[in-house]
């Protein structure tokens, strides 16, 4: 549905910046466990998984799909764990290690900058920052409710050390600050051998069929929307062949209850006025892009999160003399074609452009 909304609506309503996510530091049962203490959680859009009723959700709009974040320093792991519904992350800044397995003995794989990982359901899987600064996980989880985490049996012997609680409907309780478990909540049982037993075994070969690198985005062919904004390359990740838009399929191209494609943007590009008839959320990995829409405008930076409204008539445009690359998360696994409007906003456009940060 088409929302008339200024700037500064649609900023507070559906705008997060990377410099005003609120983190939780202790989201998980793991969190005061050395090597993982220092991890921060952020849940985007949507409720995510985290365990903390304290998370702070920015927009708890239903999409169809959630979108989280995780920053960690150097040496930070986040514990062997399994997820109910797909969970994928983009590398946003810093290198990672992905280990999977409850005990991580299944296999490794090394992640940089700009590469896409999607994780199937009913897999243990954990990850590390093993670069030398702090680096950040855009993530995607599926469903507007992704379930609740399975640790890894070690998991819960090491949260016990620490006064760390998990109910089993996943409300976290610190008994080390002196608080006490609520009466009628039962603990959540150690996870089994019988659980674990269940989850599933991938090979190497079958988790680096899961990854697609920056490269192999990069080399992929482009969607049809280069012919009505020169400049301007869709390139699929996640997500199969779709004729209604004109792309082929990505790598990561199983079905998935979104799709995402990356979107590069070269100095002085401009995407034209169009409206798209799904969920369409835009992660600005690198560079700056300006929103434009009603003859209001909004800069976003290296990334800020963005979820357009359904319907609305809005464009794109990299006014920098450096290239840009964005990710775009549409709900649907067959998005329609988006509608281009006859007007070019461009042309009537003369609100000054927010200036931009580099937020990463």
């Amino acid at each position: 549905m088409n929302q008339s909304l200024d700037a500064a609506q649609m900023a507070a309503q559906r705008l997060v910046r990377y410099r005003d996510l609120i983190p939780c530091k202790n989201a998980f049962v793991d969190t005061y466990t050395p090597g993982s203490d220092q991890k921060e959680n952020f849940t985007i859009i949507g409720p995510g998984v985290s365990e903390n009723p304290d998370q702070h959700v920015h927009i708890p709009e239903p999409h169809g799909f959630n979108i989280g974040g995780a920053r960690q320093p150097p040496g930070c792991t986040n514990s062997q764990h399994s997820h109910e519904t797909e969970e994928v992350f983009i590398v946003h800044s810093g290198r990672w290690a992905f280990r999977w397995g409850d005990k991580c003995q299944d296999g490794e794989a090394i992640l940089e900058e700009g590469d896409c990982i999607s994780i199937p359901t009913n897999v243990f899987r954990g990850f590390e920052n093993i670069g030398d600064n702090t680096g950040y996980l855009f993530a995607v989880l599926g469903g507007d409710d992704p379930g609740s985490v399975l640790w890894a049996p070690d998991v819960f012997d090491k949260a016990e050390d620490y006064g760390r609680v998990l109910g089993e409907k996943g409300y976290l309780v610190d008994t080390s600050i002196g608080v006490s478990v609520p009466a009628g909540m039962t603990p959540m049982t150690r996870t089994s051998v019988e659980q674990v037993s269940a989850v599933r075994v991938m090979s190497l070969e079958e988790m680096l069929a899961c990854i697609s690198t920056s490269a192999e985005q990069r080399a992929g062919s482009s969607s049809s929307l280069s012919s009505v904004a020169p400049g301007v390359q869709e390139l699929p990740v996640i997500g199969e062949a779709n004729s209604a838009e004109g792309i082929g399929a990505g790598k990561l191209a199983w079905p998935h209850c979104f799709n995402v494609r990356r979107v590069e943007f070269s100095a002085r590009s401009y995407l034209p006025l169009h409206t798209r008839d799904e969920e369409e959320v835009v992660y600005v990995h690198r560079g700056s892009l300006n929103y434009l829409w009603d003859g209001q405008s909004l800069t976003l930076g290296a990334g800020d999160v963005l979820t357009v409204p359904i319907g609305l008539a809005h464009a794109f445009e990299n006014s920098s003399g450096a290239d840009t690359v964005a990710f775009f998360v549409r709900g649907s696994r067959h998005p329609a074609a988006p509608s281009w409007q006859e007007a070019s906003l461009k042309d009537n456009h003369s609100t000054q452009y927010e200036v931009a940060g580099d937020s990463s």
